[in-house]
């Protein structure tokens, strides 16, 4: 009998090893790469495939080149939204209810808990490698000395570049990281939104060049929120173009959205908000265009580093493989943060301040001044663009932003929480559904079962030994192929008070903690102007009562806000 050698049995085991390694790389390498870009504070119709007057080439060829979800909601806030999106669960699930803060309750801790898993740490199991830049937003430990257990590289994320903030100065963000080190901005030129753009585009040729295996990518943008920052070429594009005012692009949009096929003719323009006045009798024209000028050069120059991050997936002949997501956190906002009241400081004061030293970390979301030693500038009449100015656009534009519906962030009628969804795929989403609008119903909480569904990855229920809330999503692959998404569950909305439920076409929804039901039809009515509560009283109640034992099983009650509670009268003292 012959005598089998040490050598002869390694080489059979080394053969196989070698097939079997090939074998999980092909496989691999038919998974897709996935980037999820996400816009800050962006109205449902401020992009052109959505129904804006600007036409940034990008984000519209996305759309020419994929899908395009109609009914596709956020939280109404962008911190929720953020834990929302990265964990697939409700916020308060997550234990992101409100903001940063914490309220002394399971659902507003104000901190990513440890019973959910981010799409990072759930991809990492299925041996993708994962990147984040831009803007993080789920913690409250935000110094440069931590804690740090929840920054990215804590979940999931094998490098990052962003901010752990969640505002601040485009020339000069506080709170500005990378990996686990702050910094101070990397040259005299910096721009916040660009720099997202060029750290995501070098994470993916650098990746290309170590050839691994697929990537995930979160890149998750600060424009268009407030301060109105954009250099002056991005500004300039815009120059004129909002001399007819809120109400005329309100009309403007809504019809061009009609002959689109993306809102139904028949769901009537909501009226002019009470806040925004009539056009024809505001004072500071000037200004007031100028808020809107640098609003949409700043998604613009968004759309300019989507491009760039773009050109590098083609560069590297990852394009056609790549699962690209692109969607905002709210909608457009309401607030007039820094744009009320005389201009300060009073501009026959003005000083200048020693500039920052080289290296000197940024730790103010207001800046007191800027780099080099000029005063921020606030107040009524102040035109924004430049880094010495911090004001916002104001809610006449948002009402616009928001274009057919109600409200605004913050709430959750439907321009609160309407977000638009590109989606991207070349070799995941046939020819003939490409530049199609897909009308099913969908929710941040499907971001995670998309991309466990497309990774081939696993949802656990234990992570590092700890017991994990169960996915709330389901995978929107289906809708790319134009199947139906088989989602049996309504999806429920809570943010300071405010509550929604969708089931089908019904949707309720409550201004605040002590305001009423309303109830509306979304098939026939998405704008909400016909409140159906009376008609139908026990559809109300009924979708009412499950509103309210999600709310306790989610977390989102008891909640830190609503009607306070007498105290009991003293009992007179005997005499």
């Amino acid at each position: 009998m012959r005598k089998t050698t040490p050598t002869a049995v390694k080489w059979p085991l080394i053969l196989l090893a070698i097939l079997l390694f090939s074998g999980a790389a092909e496989a691999a390498a038919k998974r897709p790469n996935i980037i999820i870009m996400m816009a800050d504070d962006m109205g449902y119709s401020d992009i052109g495939c959505y129904g804006s007057e600007s036409k940034p080439p990008n984000r519209d060829g996305l759309a020419v080149g994929g899908g395009r979800l109609t009914q596709f909601y956020n939280t109404g806030r962008c911190c929720p939204t953020r834990a929302s999106l990265l964990s697939g669960l409700y916020p308060h699930q997550a234990g992101v209810g409100h903001m940063m803060n914490d309220r002394g309750l399971e659902g507003y801790q104000g901190d990513l808990n440890r019973s959910c898993v981010t799409i990072a740490e759930v991809m990492k199991t299925a041996g993708y490698s994962t990147y984040m830049s831009g803007k993080w937003h789920v913690t409250k430990h935000i110094k440069p000395t931590g804690p740090k257990d929840n920054w990215p590289l804590q979940r999931g994320f094998d490098r990052f570049f962003g901010t752990i903030h969640g505002a601040g100065s485009f020339y000069d963000p506080n709170s500005l990281t990378r990996d686990n080190t702050q910094i101070a901005p990397e040259n005299e030129d910096f721009f916040y939104t660009d720099a997202i753009s060029e750290n995501a585009a070098g994470f993916i040729r650098d990746h290309a060049a170590a050839k691994k295996n697929p990537f995930f990518m979160y890149v998750a943008y600060t424009s268009p929120h407030w301060p109105m920052h954009a250099r002056p070429h991005n500004i300039a594009k815009y120059k004129g173009r909002y001399k007819k005012g809120w109400d005329a692009l309100r009309a403007e949009r809504h019809a061009r959205m009609i002959r689109m096929g993306l809102v139904d003719s028949s769901w009537k323009l909501t009226p002019r908000d009470p806040g925004a006045p009539d056009w024809d009798k505001v004072d500071l024209k000037p200004w007031f265009e100028r808020r809107m000028e640098v609003y949409a050069a700043m998604i613009d120059c968004m759309d300019q580093g989507i491009g760039r991050i773009i050109g590098a997936l083609k560069e590297t002949k990852q394009f056609d493989n790549t699962l690209v997501l692109f969607l905002a956190d709210n909608g457009g906002c309401a607030e007039e943060f820094g744009s009320r009241g005389k201009e300060t400081p009073d501009p026959g004061r003005l000083a200048f301040w020693p500039p920052m030293k080289k290296g000197e970390l940024q730790t103010a979301m207001v800046p007191r001044v800027t780099r080099d030693g000029r005063p921020l500038r606030r107040g009524r009449g102040v035109m924004p663009g430049p880094a010495d100015t911090y004001i916002a656009y104001g809610l006449p534009w948002a009402n616009a932003s928001n274009t057919p519906f109600r409200r605004y962030k913050h709430w959750v009628h439907e321009g609160g929480i309407s977000t638009p969804l590109i989606a991207h795929w070349p070799a995941g989403i046939p020819k003939e559904r490409r530049n199609k609008f897909e009308h099913q119903p969908g929710h941040l909480i499907a971001l995670m079962a998309t991309c466990v569904d497309v990774g081939g990855a696993t949802y656990p229920n234990e992570f590092n030994g700890k017991k994990i809330t169960p996915r709330q999503g389901v995978s929107l692959q289906p809708a790319f192929l134009g199947k139906p998404l088989g989602r049996n569950e309504p999806i429920f909305w809570e943010h300071e008070g405010n509550r929604a439920l969708r089931d089908g076409k019904w949707k309720l929804v409550a201004k605040g903690a002590n305001g009423p039901w309303e109830l509306y039809d979304i098939e026939a009515d998405r704008t909400e102007l016909n409140d159906l509560s009376q008609k139908h009283a026990e559809k109300a109640k009924s979708m009412a009562g499950r509103w309210e034992a999600w709310a306790i099983a989610a977390k989102a009650k008891p909640w830190p806000w609503g009607p306070k509670k007498k105290k009991p009268a003293k009992e007179k003292k005997k005499k």
